[in-house]
């Protein structure tokens, strides 16, 4: 395939792109599950009755330190990665931006579709919505690139510090709060019935009037916890070892892959700890205690992050025959497919207008709901693409965004 008006074809594929992919996902079903469960909306008291109370607060301390946070922001560096692929195989007919943007503006559809009608939790409107900056920096030099995203990721402590400065009077999140506030009151959803709003109310209509109101929540949280910044940092990352091909030349950059991973787990680790330690505590910005949630936060995240996606890069450069990672490429090849499985999955099995389960478990169980459920996704997804060229919701992307029909089966040839 040598047209530049076709999507990268399965046998173009970097496969370590696709692994990580299938790595994150596990992350990201298990930061979700907590949601998705109705763990975290319960209070202490209802969390400490369950008989798995002891464990459930040291899996909630490890899943901090370890999970939160890290997964999503290895998604947004293969989103960027993404960009750069894009942008790279289509120089030469200067179609990249509109193929870029095309592609976009379907995800945007498929996040708000997800959001409103399924979960409000998703992060694909987002995704589409922070990825329309990115070809504002395409063209900018590496050191200005790698510095942008430095400053990006540090920028969360400058803002927080202005909202103890001010006693939090200046946040943007601020005016979206107000009409959250407002939606929830209409809906009567309210503080003292969060934990079990979906499961009392669970007529299909509540589910709409909760994502609605959910949709709202996340902007505000997305622009409480300066999240924006990061994800864009992030793409900016994935752009960068996108440009520079680092992804197709492991062993020129194995020297530098072996420091982050070092790098990665001691700063990150130590950062997680303390990090699990101030998110469980009940001190909150705008008090200036809060500020050691930011600092450990920002020190946790993107090292942490860094720190795996090394780990799993050395580890399929010396072990190309490695099971378990060449089961994960399969699922990362149909990611979008797989996160919207694991809501579907999720909603049916936590809320009321399936099975109910939600607010019934602490992490000792909902923590292997999603495991096993992500050990299904592996299977069923090496079992799809013996078959299939495309995972199906991939396939109608692909379609929409180069607005070709492509043949899903694979053929004899």
């Amino acid at each position: 395939m040598t047209s530049t008006n076709i999507p990268v074809s399965p046998n173009e594929r970097a496969d370590i792109l696709d692994i990580l992919r299938g790595f994150a996902l596990l992350g990201i079903g298990i930061a979700n599950y907590a949601v998705f469960s109705l763990y975290i909306y319960q209070s202490p008291a209802a969390q400490k009755a369950f008989s798995t109370s002891a464990i459930d607060k040291w899996l909630q301390y490890i899943t901090t330190a370890l999970v939160e946070g890290k997964f999503y922001s290895l998604f947004s560096m293969l989103f960027g990665i993404g960009f750069s692929i894009i942008l790279t195989r289509r120089q030469k007919d200067g179609n990249g931006l509109i193929i870029f943007y095309r592609r976009l503006f379907v995800l945007l559809c498929f996040g708000l579709i997800h959001c409103f009608f399924v979960w409000d939790g998703d992060i694909l409107f987002f995704y589409a919505v922070a990825g329309m900056l990115l070809p504002l920096f395409r063209n900018l030099g590496d050191r200005t690139l790698l510095s942008l995203v430095l400053i990006l990721l540090l920028s969360p402590i400058v803002f927080d510090v202005i909202k103890v400065v001010t006693h939090g009077k200046w946040n943007i999140a601020n005016p979206v709060l107000k009409i959250t506030e407002a939606t929830d009151k209409q809906y009567g959803i309210l503080p003292s019935n969060y934990s079990a709003w979906l499961i009392t109310h669970n007529s299909y209509s509540d589910l709409l009037k909760w994502n609605h109101s959910g949709f709202l929540w996340g902007w505000q949280l997305r622009l409480d916890s300066n999240r924006v910044l990061k994800v864009l940092a992030m793409f900016l990352l994935g752009y960068y070892i996108g440009r520079k091909q680092i992804y197709l030349q492991f062993a020129q950059y194995r020297q530098l892959l072996k420091k982050i991973q070092r790098w990665g787990f001691l700063i990150g680790v130590p950062a997680g700890i303390a990090l699990a330690y101030f998110q469980h505590d009940p001190v909150r910005l705008p008090k200036a205690g809060g500020l050691l949630d930011t600092v450990s936060y920002t020190l946790n995240v993107v090292p942490l992050c860094l720190a795996y996606a090394s780990t799993i890069a050395l580890t399929w450069m010396h072990n190309k025959q490695s099971l378990l990672l060449r089961m994960m490429a399969p699922a990362g090849r149909m990611g979008l497919t797989n996160y919207l499985m694991q809501s579907f999955f999720a909603v049916l099995f936590f809320y009321g207008i399936g099975l109910g389960f939600g607010g019934t478990m602490g992490p000792s169980y909902y923590l292997f709901v999603i495991v096993l459920f992500y050990c299904f996704q592996l299977l069923y997804s090496n079992w799809w693409f013996k078959y299939f060229q495309y995972g199906p919701f991939e396939w109608i992307w692909r379609q929409l965004t180069y607005w070709k029909r492509l043949p899903i089966l694979k053929t004899n040839s």
